[in-house]
């Protein structure tokens, strides 16, 4: 590692500043994580699992999430450059052969997920705002696609216009202003957006443990934990749910270019970030389970409550006030995730762009504040776009995306590496090698086919998979590089 990666005026590589420190890394993971989505997502879990059990969805999401932290860890400490998972999964298959296809796939998945995951964020922020004017969900226009695809079935999207639609989309447009600076200002944006959203997490956890009733918390249905398909489909319905909550604390990965020390800070951020967010979703849900009766929470799953049940619940204890001062604090909370999260991403086209991997406009940085203007653009406007998408059909789409083209393709990779390159420094090692590299790919697995009608979303990520390698071959055969002859870029510089 360079001799000048712990200055804060150093710049990493690939020209970007390392300005960012072990507090900035873990605030703008934990921005990433608590988004929107736990505030929404509470009672489909419940409703999934039938009941209080549905702690063990959150329970056994976070024992996964460790697994696959430790991952990253391994990853990010040994190649502590910008672009995350291309840069893991290029080197683990092997950059002049297989690890060319891998991290072509990856980017090439990621001009779709990135900005699903973004505007999910956006859309969840558009619904609690709904509690503020109802008026916002009023419907503009709404369509449904279906395309049936030769031997895979048919793809199925709703495009939904609502006056909140405008919300959201203003939202991702003020993201990118924000994120338009030099990185060390933007980590003290990020440092200030936490604040609001640990005063938001503790408001909620402090009003739920001050009525907490132990009774109805733990009021299991009979039958709660008998072992039926059932049990284990909303199992794997939760834990997909659960998962999407607790991602983004990889996102320190993303931004290896810019985080001072990496081999130590990016390991130790990603794993304080799953501990603290782990505990607070675990008290927070508790807290919740122990005002709001399971069986209205199921119930609400279905309904508009559903967009905004933790208002509903600060309404219920103290009054009207405190529904809309939680809405307003969960739409900072909101924002916060939709800005860590187009920070890290924008960072991933530009590494590849960087090593010609990539179309050559996204390999552009700004002339004065050095970040990459051009990917943190079309990035943001990706993401405004899709805000025309409904939340459900994004969140479902986007994890199963990712675990199929990503994650399962890097916990194999991590073990590929150490076989390959066992020389390469790593300054942190996986604890218990391999066993949580194993176990978190038996859990992606579990949570991509335990579940009901487990084929719609799978069709997506199968359509974008196959379109992915093919479109590779074709420019692979076009430049003569792997497999169909020497080293070179995947896209060429002229296109």
């Amino acid at each position: 590692m360079p001799d000048n990666a712990d200055r804060p005026s150093a710049e990493g590589s690939q020209g970007l500043i390392r300005g960012v420190g072990l507090a900035g890394a873990v605030t703008v993971n934990m921005n990433d994580m608590i988004g929107v989505g736990p505030f929404i997502t509470i009672p489909i879990i419940v409703a999934a699992m039938g009941g209080p059990q549905a702690l063990l969805a959150w329970i056994l999401g976070a024992l996964l999430v460790v697994c696959d932290g430790l991952v990253w860890a391994e990853l990010g400490a040994a190649m502590p450059g910008s672009g995350g998972s291309y840069q893991y999964l290029k080197e683990s298959y092997n950059p002049k052969s297989a690890g060319r296809l891998m991290a072509f796939l990856f980017i090439w998945q990621l001009t779709f997920s990135a900005p699903l995951t973004i505007a999910s964020g956006c859309i969840g922020l558009a619904q609690y705002a709904n509690f503020l004017a109802p008026g916002l969900g009023t419907v503009l226009f709404e369509h449904n696609f279906l395309l049936n695809i030769p031997f895979l079935g048919g793809l199925e999207a709703s495009v939904v216009l609502t006056r909140g639609t405008f919300v959201a989309m203003a939202c991702c447009l003020l993201a990118v202003f924000l994120l338009y600076r030099k990185i060390t200002i933007v980590g003290r944006i990020s440092q200030f957006l936490w604040i609001g959203v640990m005063g938001t997490i503790a408001w909620v956890i402090a009003a739920a443990v001050t009525h907490f009733n132990s009774a109805r918390a733990f009021d299991f249905p009979p039958g709660a934990f008998v072992l039926s398909a059932n049990f284990f489909n909303g199992l794997g319905t939760g834990m997909l749910v659960a998962i999407y909550d607790y991602w983004g604390y990889y996102d320190v990965c993303f931004l290896g270019g810019e985080i001072k020390d990496p081999g130590r800070t990016i390991p130790k951020a990603i794993l304080y970030s799953i501990g603290l967010v782990a505990a607070i979703y675990l008290v927070m849900n508790i807290g919740i389970l122990g005002v709001i009766p399971w069986q209205e929470l199921s119930e609400g799953a279905g309904s508009d409550t559903r967009q905004y049940v933790v208002s509903s619940f600060m309404q219920r204890l103290y009054g009207d006030w405190a529904g809309i001062l939680a809405t307003v604090l969960i739409i900072w909370t909101a924002f916060a995730s939709v800005f860590s999260l187009l920070l890290g991403y924008s960072r991933v086209p530009y590494a590849a762009a960087v090593e010609g991997d990539f179309f050559k406009s996204f390999a552009r940085v700004h002339p004065r504040h050095r970040f990459p203007n051009v990917s943190l653009a079309v990035l943001g406007i990706a993401a405004t776009v899709f805000c025309l998408l409904r939340l459900a059909d994004v969140i479902t789409a986007l994890v199963v995306i990712r675990i199929m083209i990503q994650f399962l393709a890097q916990t194999v990779g991590v073990i590929i590496l150490r076989i390959r390159r066992p020389e390469m420094p790593r300054p942190f090692c996986m604890w218990f090698y391999p066993l949580p590299a194993f176990v978190a790919f038996a859990g992606f697995v579990y949570v991509l086919v335990m579940r009901n009608n487990f084929l719609k979303e799978v069709r997506y990520a199968a359509v974008i998979l196959i379109a992915g390698v093919l479109i590779f071959l074709v420019r692979a055969w076009r430049n003569r590089q792997w497999p169909f002859g020497g080293g070179g870029s995947f896209i060429s510089s002229q296109i």
